[in-house]
C-alpha cells in the first residue's frame, strides 16, 4: 500500500487540469464544450417509458408520516451541488425506507458508433460517506463526469423501468441513488449533498480528494482464512490502514468513519475450485442412458437441490450453448491434475461428455447445435466445441481431438465468415493442441485463419458489429484477447496496435469500486434474466463473463510486458470466485441492486447455470494450464 499513498500524494502535487463546467438544465446534465448529453432524455423522446416522472433529481419514498422533501442546486466554480433535505413534519416519529434519488444516466446501446463518444457507463459505488459515480463515455476518452457524496451517505442503488418491452438487454435502465432506510424524530431532517464534476479518467481519485472524498483500496478483495486483509482509506489529509484477520468465509465489512470496504472471505481458492469440480462430477452429469442427453452437463437448481431436466422453452438453460463451459473448465482442471496423478473419475465423465458433444450437439460434418433437437445455428457454439476438443487432446495425446477442433472451426468459418466475435476463440490452445499432435499442416492452417479473422478486427477498430446484444462488455473484451493471442502468435505489430487502441474502451466497462462484487467487474445487466431462474433484469455484480476482460488484461500483460494489467486480471477472476459456496454449489448470478423494477434484489440466483466459465479463466489468468 505504500505506492498506493505515493501515487495519491504525486496525483495531489500535480498541476491540476482546468476542469470543465458541468451544466444542468430542466433535467439534462452536460459538460461545457462537449456534445455529449450524459443524461437519458425524460420527455418520451428518446425511449418512450422514460418520462418526466424520472428527471434527475426527483425523489421517492415509503414514509407511515408525513414527509416534505427539499431540493436546492447551485454551480460552485466548475462543479454543481445538489443538496436533498427529507424533514418530518409530523407531530410523531416516522419511519422513511425505500428512499431514492433518480439519475438516470445515460447508459444504453443504441449501437457501437453512438456508443463511443454519445453513451456513458455509470459506474456506482454505493459504500456511505465515501459513495461516488464514475461515468465513463464509453470509449474512454475524457472528459468524463463523476459525482460524489460530501454529506450524508448513498448505500444501495435501484433500477426501473427494465422489461423485453423496454429495451431488454440494450437498456440498462433508469438508475436511483439510495441514502439509508431511517427513523426520523418530528422535525428532524435528513439532508444528503453531492457534488458533480468533470474528470479525465486517470485522475478520478484526485478529483474526489481534492473535493475532500474518500479513495479506499485494498490489494484484493478476496481472501482465504488466515490471511490479514488490508484495506486503506486516504483523504487530503492522510491515510488511515485498517487491518482485519480473515477467521471466517462469508462477507466481510470494514469500515471507517461511515465509509465501507466489502471483502469475501473463502477457504482457499484452489480447494474452492476443487470443491466445485467435485461437486460438477458428483451432481451435474446426466447419467441417465436412456435420456438423449446421457452425459451431458446440465444446470443444477439449488432451490430443488437437483439437475434441471426441463428447460422451459428456454434456449438459455438446455444442455447445449453455454454450458459448453463446464466440459471445458472440467478438461483445464485435468490438465493440471495431468502432471500429477490420474483423476480416473474425472478421466470418465469427460469421455462420457466428448461422445455426447461429438453425436449429440454436432452432426457429421461438425455441423453445431445447440441443443440435442438442433436449435438455432449459433457461432458461439462453435469456438466452444472446438476449444474443448483441443483442450482433451492435449489431455489425451489423442490427435482425433484436435482433428475435431479444427473440423469444428472449419465448419464455423465456412458459415460465418471470417468477421465474428466469438467468444473464446481458442488460439493459444487451438495451436498448442496441433502442435503437440503432430498436425502441423492444419496448425499453420488455422493459424492462417485467425489471421484473417483479426484482420478484420484489425479493420474495424472501434465499430465493434452487434450481435446478440448491440454493443457489450463480451464483444469488445473477446476481441482484444482474440488481437492479443494472435499478436503473440505472430509478432505483427498491427494485431497489438489495434488492441491497444480498444483498451481504453474496455477499460471503461468497469471500476475500482472497493467492493469484492464490483471491483474491476464490468457492467452487466441482463444476464440473470436469461440465465437464472428469477429472470430479472439488472446489474449482475460478478457476472462470470466479466472473467473475458481478466483474459484480455493477462494476454495484454504478455504481450506488453506491463504487469498493472495482470494484477487487475487476478482481482477480476478472485471476484468470481464468489459465485462458488464452500459446499461446492454456484449460482450463476448475483443481481446487484436494492431492487429492479420496485422488486427486491441484490440475491443469488438460485439457478447453477453457465458461471462455470469463471473457472477456466481463473486457471488461464494464473495460468494453472495454458
Amino acid at each position: 500500500m505504500k505506492k498506493f499513498v505515493f501515487f495519491l500524494f504525486c496525483l495531489l502535487c500535480c498541476q491540476i487540469i482546468a476542469a470543465q463546467r458541468v451544466c444542468y438544465s430542466d433535467g439534462s446534465i452536460t459538460i461545457e464544450g462537449d456534445p455529449m448529453t450524459w443524461t437519458l432524455a425524460t420527455d418520451g423522446t428518446q425511449y418512450p417509458w422514460v418520462t418526466s416522472q424520472y428527471q434527475w433529481g426527483k425523489t421517492y419514498y415509503e414514509a407511515d408520516g408525513e414527509i416534505a422533501v427539499n431540493t436546492e442546486r447551485r454551480q460552485d466554480g466548475s462543479d454543481i451541488v445538489e443538496t436533498y433535505t427529507f424533514t418530518n413534519t409530523s407531530k410523531r416519529k416516522v419511519s422513511l425506507k425505500n428512499v431514492g434519488i433518480y439519475t438516470p444516466f445515460n447508459d444504453n446501446y443504441p449501437d457501437a458508433k453512438t456508443c463511443m463518444t454519445q453513451r456513458c457507463n455509470a459506474h456506482i459505488n454505493a459504500n456511505g460517506r465515501g459513495a461516488w459515480v464514475n461515468a465513463l463515455r464509453m470509449n474512454g476518452v475524457g472528459p468524463h463526469l463523476g459525482l460524489m457524496v460530501t454529506e450524508g451517505e448513498i448505500t444501495d442503488y435501484d433500477v426501473w423501468e427494465r422489461g423485453q418491452k423496454k429495451g431488454m438487454s440494450n437498456f440498462r435502465g433508469v438508475l436511483a441513488l439510495c441514502p439509508p432506510d431511517m427513523m426520523l424524530k418530528p422535525g428532524q431532517s435528513y439532508r444528503l449533498t453531492w457534488r458533480i464534476f468533470t474528470h479525465q479518467g486517470g485522475d478520478f481519485d484526485q478529483q474526489l480528494l481534492r473535493r475532500g472524498g474518500t479513495v479506499v483500496r485494498s490489494e484484493k478483495y478476496v481472501h482465504a482464512v488466515g490471511e490479514t486483509a488490508k484495506v486503506d482509506f486516504a483523504t487530503s489529509r492522510g491515510t488511515k490502514t485498517v487491518r482485519r484477520k480473515i477467521t471466517a468465509t462469508g462477507d466481510i465489512d470494514i469500515e471507517y468513519k461511515g465509509t465501507h470496504a466489502l471483502l469475501l472471505g473463502i477457504s482457499d481458492e484452489q480447494k474452492l475450485i476443487e470443491k466445485r469440480i467435485r461437486f460438477i462430477l458428483e451432481r451435474q452429469q446426466m447419467q441417465d442412458k436412456s435420456d438423449s442427453r446421457y452425459g451431458a452437463f446440465m444446470i443444477f437448481d439449488n432451490e430443488g437441490d437437483s439437475i434441471l431436466t426441463n428447460d422451459q422453452g428456454r434456449s438459455d438453460l438446455n444442455e447445449g450453448r453455454e454450458r459448453l463451459g463446464i466440459g471445458i473448465a472440467l478438461a483445464a482442471y485435468g490438465l493440471i491434475e495431468k502432471e500429477e496423478s490420474r483423476n480416473e473419475k474425472l478421466l470418465s465423465a469427460l469421455e462420457r461428455y466428448v461422445k455426447f458433444v461429438r453425436e449429440r450437439l454436432q452432426y457429421p460434418d461438425y455441423r453445431t447445435k445447440s441443443n440435442v433437437n438442433g436449435g438455432k445455428n449459433r457461432g458461439y457454439n462453435y469456438a466452444w466445441v472446438a476449444d474443448f476438443y483441443f483442450r482433451m487432446a492435449m489431455l489425451t495425446g489423442e490427435a482425433q481431438y484436435a482433428r475435431d477442433g479444427y473440423a469444428t472451426l472449419q465448419s464455423l468459418y465456412r458459415q460465418f465468415g471470417y468477421g465474428f466475435y466469438c467468444i473464446d476463440y481458442p488460439v493459444t490452445t487451438g495451436l498448442q493442441a496441433l502442435q503437440q499432435t503432430g498436425l502441423t499442416f492444419e496448425r499453420d492452417m488455422l493459424l492462417q485463419d485467425f489471421k484473417a479473422t483479426a484482420d478484420i478486427f484489425v479493420k474495424n477498430g472501434l465499430n465493434f458489429p452487434s450481435f446478440e446484444v448491440n454493443y457489450e462488455q463480451s464483444i469488445i473484451a473477446p476481441a482484444v484477447q482474440f488481437l492479443c493471442e494472435v499478436y503473440l502468435a505472430t509478432k505483427e505489430q498491427k494485431y497489438l496496435k489495434a488492441a491497444q487502441g480498444m483498451m481504453p474502451a474496455l477499460g471503461a466497462l468497469s471500476a475500482r469500486q472497493p467492493n469484492y462484487h464490483q471491483h474491476e467487474i464490468a457492467i452487466r445487466h441482463w444476464d440473470g434474466y436469461w440465465f437464472g431462474k428469477r429472470q430479472t433484469y439488472g446489474d449482475v455484480y460478478p457476472q462470470y463473463w466479466s472473467c473475458i476482460t481478466a483474459a484480455a488484461y493477462h494476454y495484454y500483460a504478455k504481450a506488453t510486458s506491463i504487469q498493472d494489467y495482470q494484477q487487475r486480471a487476478e482481482n477480476i477472476v478472485r471476484g468470481n470466485l464468489s459465485l462458488f459456496r464452500e459446499d461446492g454449489s454456484a449460482t450463476c448470478a448475483f443481481v446487484f441492486p436494492r431492487r429492479v423494477n420496485d422488486e427486491p434484489a441484490h440475491y443469488a440466483d438460485a439457478y447453477a447455470n453457465d458461471q462455470d466459465w469463471a473457472l477456466l479463466f481463473y486457471m488461464l489468468v494464473n495460468e494453472k494450464n495454458i
